[in-house]
This record gives structure tokens, sequence and C-alpha cells, in this order.
């Protein structure tokens, strides 16, 4: 019988893989600062609700409180600003690929940082996983924008840089509630850059901005970041970045359906490769401790 948490990593997929397309549309009528401050905003309201009509407990213990500011400011705030920057500067499929080099990242840093083994399952996921965002970031490095590369990759390093903050110095409190305190953080530091930048929130929106916001803020939002570090509190920081490789894919699935993306043979190509390293990262995360440190 499968296991309830072994769903874990595929419904976050799903969640933050149609997040990509969500937020594209979002951008047409929403500035960048605009659409993160609302959203990270509404979802730590939203939690700290929830944790109240379920009476979980705010309080958080005194040591958590430097790495909860840390976190919020690396795994939300530079997280999700970047990628909206990104996807200002190149398609929705290329930013999702370009972001998911985040479990490269983190794997490094874990071993280096935390002194994490890194097995064979591992090691492979890393490998397969790199060629297959090499193949679909082809097409950016030829176009020659290189924006299009920057900001990907500054969401990646933030969020890999969050991952090891949080698995060395792990938060004492209820997880619905210090979820809510990150998005909290996250929304203070977006709405700062809103009001530094200028941009305003528009009079109104159309109705399918307002139910891809909807989606983003419920689901992908408050939803898959209690899912999320649920899932990093249960393994070892390496193995819960390369669970979420298959979300790159679900991203660029969906906004071929959503947005019009269409890909190439690359970009065939890449897909099947981070399928692979997804499958070898599950493998690994489901492996028991001993297994997973044979090399």
């Amino acid at each position: 019988m499968i296991k309830r948490a072994s769903l874990f990593p595929f419904v976050l997929a799903l969640l933050w893989g149609f997040n990509w397309p969500a937020i594209k549309i979002s951008l047409h009528e929403l500035p960048p600062f605009v659409l993160r401050s609302i959203g990270l905003g509404s979802a730590s309201i939203l939690l700290l609700a929830v944790a109240l009509l379920l009476r979980r407990r705010l309080a958080l213990g005194r040591s958590s409180v430097v790495p909860l500011i840390v976190a919020g400011t690396l795994n939300i705030a530079g997280f999700n600003i970047f990628t909206a920057l990104a996807q200002l500067s190149t398609t929705t499929s290329r930013a999702a690929i370009l972001t998911y080099t985040m479990p490269i990242w983190s794997v490094a840093l874990a071993a280096l940082i935390l002194r994490e083994p890194i097995g064979r399952d591992k090691v492979i996921a890393v490998i397969v996983g790199a060629i297959g965002i090499g193949l679909l970031a082809i097409p950016i490095f030829e176009s020659g924008k290189t924006v299009g590369v920057i900001f990907p990759l500054l969401a990646a390093l933030a969020w890999a840089l969050g991952t090891i903050v949080l698995k060395k110095w792990p938060l004492k409190g209820d997880p619905i509630a210090t979820t809510a305190y990150q998005l909290m953080i996250g929304a203070v530091i977006s709405f700062t850059c809103m009001l530094v930048s200028g941009q305003t929130v528009p009079a109104s929106v159309s109705p399918e901005v307002a139910a891809a916001m909807a989606f983003h803020i419920i689901f992908a939002t408050a939803g898959a970041y209690v899912l999320w570090f649920t899932i990093l509190a249960r393994n070892a920081a390496s193995t819960s970045a390369l669970l979420s490789f298959a979300v790159p894919v679900v991203g660029v699935l969906s906004a071929m359906l959503l947005v019009g993306d269409r890909p190439s043979i690359l970009d065939i190509a890449g897909f099947a490769a981070i399928l692979a390293a997804a499958a070898f990262a599950v493998r690994s995360g489901l492996k028991p401790p001993s297994a997973s440190r044979n090399p």
C-alpha cells in the first residue's frame, strides 16, 4: 500500500508546476512586486487563520527567529521575486526549467555545509537532471538574452541556500505557523520593493487573472509551502531538493496547455532526462538511511 507521505512530492509537483502559467497569466495585469505582495501576504494571512481555527500553537522558539528571517528572505522573498522577474525575461517554460537547477545547488551545498552523504542515486539524479536542464537552456544561450538566465539562476541559488539554512537550524514551532511567518517576511520584502519601485495595484483585474491568483494564493503558495516544509523536515536537504526535479516538467506542460508555449525536440529530450532524474531522486528518498549512504 502506498504511504500518503510518498505522494507529497507528486502533489507538490502538480501545484508548483501549474503555478508557473498561473503567474504568467497574472503578470499580464499585475506588476511583479504587486503580484508577490498580494500573493505572499494573502497566503500568510490564510495560513494564520487556519492555524487559529485548528488551535495550533503560534509561538516560535527564540532560537528559531534568526533562521526564520533568513529562510523567509531566501526561500520565499528571493525565490518568488526572482522567478517573477524571470518570467518577464524569458518564456514560462525556460524560466521554470532554469530555476530548477536548484536541486543541483542544494545537493552540492548539503554535502559541503551539512556533510550529507551523497549516494549513487543522488549522483545519477544530479547528472541526468543537469543534462536535461542543459538541453532546455540551449535556446536561451543561443538567443543572447542572458537576463533570461540570470534571474532564474538567482532564484535557484536563493532557494538552495534557504533549504540549507532550514536543515542546519530547524524551526521550532508548528509548521503551519512557521510557514505563515516566512510568507509574511516575503510579503514585507515584496511590499517594500513595490513602494521603492513605484509599482501600483491596478483598480481591477480580469476574471482570468483573478482565477489565476486564487489558485496561486490558496493552493500553490499556502498549501504547497506547507507541503514543501513537511517534505524538508522528513528528508535530507539534498533528497528534498532532488524530489522537486519533476516540478519544471509539469510547469512546461501546463505552460503549453494554458499560455501557448510549444516544445522543441530539445525540450522533449530534456523532459525525458528530468523525469528520469526525478525517478532516481524518489528512489533515493524511499531507501533506508543505511542504503542511501552506499556509494
